[in-house]
């Protein structure tokens, strides 16, 4: 009987050897679960009955040891709510040097890190709405293991809404839903690999776990420079052993530059030239203020760009959707990689979005928090206009964050400064590449992260820390 377990509800596991006698085996095994916390303030125990099957003993034995502890406070018994673990305050953990002296990370009080959206707007009743009718209406073999591509469902409505919202060439036979930006990257790793391709060229500000996913397929990543007018793309035909580069053209991370149409236009020819592939991260295409849209890549020449985006920025990165468009090239070749990683993302999830954007609901969302981040946007250059006039700003015309210049050798000391105001940003040279030379000392900052309620605060954090 020294491995036991209830089958009331919840199961349950006792050591009762050891003991003289069953009941105060019992009546031991149960202060000790109750003492170290395994069985929590509130838990409700097995019956007696059930208890006493379990452990083939007789059920006075249980019900006396269940008496004889709620008599001791170890438990409570009430009418109709069984026996249940006592409100009891929770056993008090041992401090050691050890654990004393370890440093302990604070949440910060003010979050300025780029790369998120304001996650207290997520459109939760919408959602609801849009999941009760993808599950009332959705087929029998959405149960099923399904095709590693997507639903078709959301790829047919993805294909429509990319080619209308960005400018796609979108065939929903050429559409893999995947769980997310890191998810298709790490797809395309593995198949540029599979196809002999050794490098692939990088931006020289950009993120490291993206780098890192490359790296970890064996790809080895030159840097193109990036200045305000993007990526150098003209540098590729220096690079002669690139079959592929990744990059940010609609408004490149974290400088916010949007790739000129002339580099535009010599990134396509680099690829029709040498029959590489440009890896185009579509993250935040949505959100623009002060300009036209700028198309996605892709439309340019469907045959040599991969286009890949997500609902990360729009909606939430915890829902974890995202897709690939492709070449028809690739198509067999990462959904092979896709079926051999994964198979398929939640069909629900997936049926849920569809459903979303078919009934308007996500242009909505996109439209209200265009109107949301731009005024937070105006906001940060007004008070930095006027009480921080020697701070020049860029990267603003879209997107989630903003650049914030600093003089020359100051970007170290600003964030100790930000770390003593607990506020959380980055500085620029964290998304340097390691083979980019050193660049201009800035701030970038995710003004899209903080809730309405914490922004006012936190603008005021940022004003104390550049001053």
């Amino acid at each position: 009987m020294t491995d036991s377990w209830a089958t009331f509800g919840a199961d349950l596991h006792l050591e009762t050897a050891g003991a003289a006698g069953l009941r105060a085996g019992l009546m031991d095994a149960l202060r000790e679960a109750v003492r170290t916390g395994r069985l929590a303030p509130g838990t409700r125990l097995p019956s007696s009955r059930s208890l006493a099957v379990d452990l083939g003993i007789a059920r006075n034995t249980v019900a006396d040891a269940y008496a004889e502890l709620v008599a001791e406070g170890w438990l409570t018994a009430r009418q109709g709510s069984g026996t249940r673990v006592a409100r009891r305050a929770e056993p008090r953990r041992t401090v050691t040097r050890a654990t004393r002296s370890r440093p302990v990370r604070s949440r910060p009080a003010h979050d300025l890190l780029p790369g998120s959206p304001d996650l207290s707007t997520f459109p939760r009743a919408d959602w609801l709405k849009a999941a009760r009718r993808a599950l009332t209406t959705a087929p029998n073999d959405a149960f099923g293991y399904g095709d590693p591509r997507g639903r078709i469902e959301l790829r047919t409505v993805l294909a429509d809404y990319l080619a209308r919202a960005r400018g796609v060439h979108a065939d929903p036979e050429r559409i893999v839903i995947c769980a997310g930006f890191v998810q298709a990257l790490k797809l395309m790793g593995t198949v540029l690999r599979k196809r002999r391709v050794r490098e692939v060229a990088v931006e020289s500000y950009g993120l490291d776990v993206h780098w890192k996913l490359l790296a970890d397929a064996g790809l080895r990543m030159p840097c193109l420079t990036v200045d305000g007018l993007g990526a150098r793309t003209g540098e590729l035909a220096g690079l002669r052993g690139v079959g592929a580069v990744l990059m940010t053209p609609a408004h490149q991370f974290p400088t916010g530059a949007p790739l000129h149409p002339d580099r535009r236009a010599a990134a396509v020819d680099w690829a029709r030239g040498t029959g590489g592939l440009i890896l185009e991260d579509d993250y935040d295409g949505e959100f623009r203020y002060d300009r036209q849209p700028v198309g996605a890549l892709q439309g340019l020449d469907p045959e040599r760009v991969v286009h890949l985006g997500t609902t990360s920025k729009s909606l939430a990165p915890g829902l974890r959707l995202g897709w690939m468009v492709l070449p028809g090239s690739l198509v067999e070749e990462v959904t092979e990689a896709k079926g051999l990683s994964d198979w398929s993302s939640s069909a629900l999830e997936q049926l849920t979005l569809a459903e979303f954007i078919e009934s308007g609901a996500y242009d909505r969302h996109v439209r209200s928090m265009r109107l949301r981040y731009r005024r937070r946007r105006d906001q940060l250059v007004a008070v930095l206009a006027q009480r921080a006039p020697d701070v020049r700003i860029s990267g603003i015309a879209a997107g989630l964050h903003a650049v914030l210049e600093l003089p020359e050798g100051s970007e170290p000391s600003v964030m100790r400064a930000a770390a003593w105001q607990g506020l959380a940003l980055e500085g620029l040279s964290r998304f340097r590449h390691p083979q980019a030379p050193p660049g201009r000392d800035a701030l970038v900052i995710g003004y899209g992260t903080p809730t309405d309620s914490a922004w006012a605060g936190t603008l005021e954090a940022l004003l104390r820390v550049l001053s």
